[in-house]
């Protein structure tokens, strides 16, 4: 079988250290182009994303790994060019943008990917199961991490449509969305933006669920210096304890640990979006999405300190 033709679209940090190892890896994709405003990148290099799609022999599939800003006008193109689009998280800037994807994309019979790495462990898919059926007495979320480890020097994220502190937040709730055993809403979300920015450095949101029976709490900050904390703990109102550590990776059942032993996040998304393709199939959950729009829409604004150049 003929490799796919694969080309990587707004080459950086998580291009470079999950992208390409996992296409490179994988015998059914050829990673043959790159495009990034520096022109760095693999195979092929370009600094128009345009001319790449354009120019590239044979190209198949995308994955769209820029800010997501700009993703709806790429990722527009390249469907009516007939391309396979894999989208890094989150996909879009608004929910209207991935709707409309969604339908262009079955128009066009191309697949479309909407990913969410977090999802992508099998202890995800264990504490859901755990889960399964039961009702919550109460959940704690702590997503906390140093914005300047993970974004260093990167203005985009403290724009309208940068995300801030939900741009890793969001991962909680393709977790929480993916375990949680019912329907979830956003009662309340307190924002801090810091002054002269327009998107917050840290939220702390309450949850309610007709499925739950106590406090669903979650704080987001971007704050932290030292080390990260990505943890999300859930006790049921049967006495059962789930608690999710290091992003997904490592469970906790009453007690009893265990780390995910599948392939890892990246090579799991590349063997979902090979299944898709040969199906002519796409995947498009927005529900993280959705959480993070109610948050925006219900959330109080508070004003943090500047941010430290």
């Amino acid at each position: 079988m003929t490799p796919i033709r694969t080309a990587i679209l707004g080459f950086g940090k998580i291009a470079a250290d999950q992208h390409v190892p996992a296409i490179t890896a994988n015998p059914r994709f050829d990673l043959v182009a790159s495009s990034s405003r520096s022109g760095q990148g693999v195979g092929q290099t370009f600094t128009d994303w345009r001319k790449l799609i354009r120019e590239v022999d044979g190209l198949e599939a995308v994955a769209i790994t820029t800010p997501p800003g700009p993703r709806y006008e790429i990722a527009r193109e390249c469907v009516l060019a007939g391309l396979h689009c894999l989208l890094e998280k989150p996909p879009t800037a608004t929910l209207t943008e991935i709707a409309d994807l969604a339908c262009l994309a079955e128009a066009q019979r191309v697949s479309l990917f909407a990913t969410w790495h977090a999802q992508h462990h099998r202890t995800v898919d264990a504490a859901a199961r755990a889960l399964a059926g039961k009702r919550i007495a109460r959940l704690d979320i702590r997503w906390h991490e140093d914005v300047d480890k993970w974004h260093p020097g990167q203005d985009w994220i403290w724009q309208p449509g940068g995300f801030g502190v939900f741009d890793p937040g969001i991962n909680a709730f393709s977790i929480l969305t993916r375990i949680f055993p019912g329907s979830l809403f956003v009662r309340s979300a307190e924002l801090h933006v810091p002054h002269g920015a327009q998107t917050p450095i840290a939220a702390d949101i309450a949850f309610s669920s007709p499925q739950a029976d106590g406090p669903l709490r979650c704080s987001l900050d971007w704050r932290r210096t030292e080390g990260e904390e990505w943890t999300i703990a859930v006790d049921t109102s049967d006495g059962t304890r789930v608690r999710l550590e290091n992003g997904g990776a490592r469970l906790a059942i009453d007690g009893q640990a265990s780390n995910d032993e599948g392939p890892g996040e990246y090579p799991d998304i590349y063997r979902t979006f090979l299944d898709l393709i040969d199906a002519r199939d796409s995947s498009i959950d927005v529900a993280p999405l959705r959480l993070v729009a109610d948050c925006l829409l219900l959330g109080t604004r508070r004003e943090a300190d500047p941010i430290k150049r």
